[in-house]
């Protein structure tokens, strides 16, 4: 960055440097003219009152001191010419050029111009007199001059301007480096006090002493590494949580297999120990899928395949596979809802994560919702399409202890399970039902699904956008 502001504040400098020295050299070729343009027009007006009319002849005296005036100059040679009526020659240096044809037009009027007499540059100063004669005829002088003396006058000049230049653009660049230098000066102390940190330090950054400019790029390189620390807090918990888990599960396959290999063990006594050892290991087996599928969707992101979904169908096939497990737990599973391909039923999503995101929440039902042959619980899951609102809503409704408002929130927390409950789960099916819905821009919400009765249940709602229009059918 440094070399780059150097670069553009230091290369329009040179550029513009030459662009000067030529303006400077217009500048003083102006300056040099003037003076000796003025000493011309003196000069070619003083001959003109030299040009007298005697008995009707036109005459020119020039007197030998004014003559000697005239050309006396050490750097530059003098000429001058005198014309009478019908082009006659009347003194001077007969070779000097005419003016142009439309000077006569504004006689008594001092004109100048460049010219050139022998391939030598020369400034000219001309003027036409009107003559008293008959018919009104006009008389030319014109005074000239060689350039040598405005040349040298036009090089002096330049040479008073460019040498302080030669000084001042030096010291112009170091004065541009040293200041560059220092402003950035505070984004090295703050590249050095970033190189300095621990790898494990991710304390957000002292936007106090860094420029205005940059006080936004600290402000979100705080907010990055904010948000850093934050998952990776998250993660530190998620693994303390996740191995202690499995830390129970294993602990009783062990015990269960040390109590199996003792001596004087009976046959039911070992098959004890091997139904305990199975119920750890589908134990086990549950944390892991649940684990892996918490992991995959919060890792599914704007890359998940999407698709037009039918949430009705998906909520009819989930409730199909888990219709033996409810009929295990004696409770009453059911689908209550639109028809599979009905308009408002549509949904652009991933099918394997909506899939997992009802099995989750149908599961979490059935497994805290307690029965009985008496008392038999009731699980329902419905979808509900609402076509002018553009909402498709999923629900899973269970007969149940509901959840306490305080802990509604806290549920969808990992491993987190209501406090009063016997029942024995991951506290993951949750998490992963909020982090899918998330993906999908859906939005979660819990309520008691029969307020004001005992028990209660609980009401899990997702809210999805539906799509507009049912996809087309090749």
């Amino acid at each position: 960055m440094f070399g780059e502001i150097l670069d553009w504040m230091l290369t329009p400098l040179l550029l513009l440097w030459p662009v000067s020295l030529a303006l400077t050299w217009l500048v003083a070729q102006g300056l040099a003219n003037k003076p000796f343009d003025r000493a011309l027009e003196y000069n070619v007006q003083a001959l003109a009152q030299l040009v007298t009319v005697q008995k009707d002849a036109v005459q020119f005296n020039l007197p030998q001191p004014a003559s000697e005036i005239l050309r006396a100059d050490d750097s530059d040679n003098v000429y001058y010419q005198v014309i009478g009526p019908g082009n006659a020659f009347l003194s001077g240096e007969w070779e000097l050029p005419a003016p142009p044809e439309e000077d006569k037009l504004v006689p008594g009027e001092v004109r100048l111009r460049d010219a050139e007499l022998r391939g030598i540059e020369i400034r000219v100063a001309s003027i036409w007199l009107r003559l008293p004669l008959k018919g009104s005829p006009m008389a030319l002088v014109q005074v000239a001059e060689t350039r040598e003396k405005r040349s040298v006058l036009a090089t002096e000049i330049i040479k008073g301007v460019m040498l302080p230049q030669f000084v001042i653009l030096p010291l112009a660049v170091l004065l541009v480096w040293l200041a560059l230098a220092r402003g950035i000066q505070p984004l090295n102390q703050l590249e050095q006090r970033i190189r300095a940190r621990d790898p494990d330090d991710l304390s957000p950054l002292d936007d106090r002493t860094v420029p205005l400019e940059v006080a936004p790029l600290v402000a979100s390189v705080n907010d990055l590494l904010t948000r850093l620390s934050d998952s990776l807090a998250t993660q530190k918990r998620f693994l303390a949580d996740a191995a202690h888990q499995l830390k129970t599960p294993l602990a009783g396959l062990r015990m269960q297999a040390d109590l199996a290999q003792r001596e004087g063990t009976s046959t039911e006594e070992l098959k004890r120990s091997l139904q305990q050892i199975g119920r750890s290991s589908i134990r086990a087996t549950h944390t892991v899928n649940q684990l892996l599928a918490l992991a995959r969707a919060e890792g599914s992101g704007a890359g998940i395949v999407r698709q037009p979904c039918d949430l009705a169908k998906l909520a009819i096939e989930v409730v199909r596979d888990s219709v033996p497990r409810a009929l295990d737990k004696r409770i009453d599973l059911g689908y209550d809802g639109a028809d599979p391909g009905s308009p408002g039923v549509w949904v652009d999503g991933n099918p394997t994560l909506l899939k997992e995101l009802v099995r989750n929440l149908v599961d979490n039902a059935i497994h805290y919702t307690p029965s009985s042959a008496e008392k038999p619980g009731v699980v329902t899951a419905r979808v509900l399409a609402d076509r002018f609102g553009q909402v498709l809503l999923l629900q899973i409704e269970d007969s149940g202890p509901g959840v306490p408002e305080a802990e509604r929130e806290m549920v969808f927390q990992p491993f987190y399970r209501a406090l009063g409950t016997e029942a024995d789960g991951s506290g993951l099916g949750l998490p992963i039902v909020r982090e899918i819905a998330r993906k999908h821009g859906a939005e979660v919400t819990l309520e008691d699904a029969h307020p004001g009765q005992r028990p209660p249940g609980a009401r899990f709602s997702v809210r999805f956008a539906a799509l507009q229009a049912a996809p087309a059918v090749p």
